[in-house]
């Protein structure tokens, strides 16, 4: 499947782009696949993090004790003898 590519300029500060050229010629390829595939890679990351949040939020809440069990105190919750 091609996909249609579009052209975009972009405007860097001259320590950014010297570094974007460097990168580029490093992983031997174009400034412009370079800055597309950082771009994908953020796309992809966002879209990925919005999908776990959702499946996070659409768990039905956990039990962290058994019905009539009483609440643990906060002594309990807080127990330090090996640091004391």
């Amino acid at each position: 499947m091609e996909r249609k590519l579009r052209n975009v300029t972009v405007t860097l500060d001259e320590p950014t782009a010297r570094w974007a050229r460097l990168e580029a010629a490093r992983l031997d390829t174009s400034v412009s696949r370079l800055l597309g595939e950082i771009l994908r890679e953020r796309m992809a990351g966002e879209t990925e993090y919005a999908s776990a949040m959702a499946r996070y939020l659409a768990q039905h809440p956990g039990r962290h004790r058994r019905p009539g069990q009483r609440l643990p105190g906060r002594e309990e919750l807080h127990e330090r003898d090996g640091l004391r």
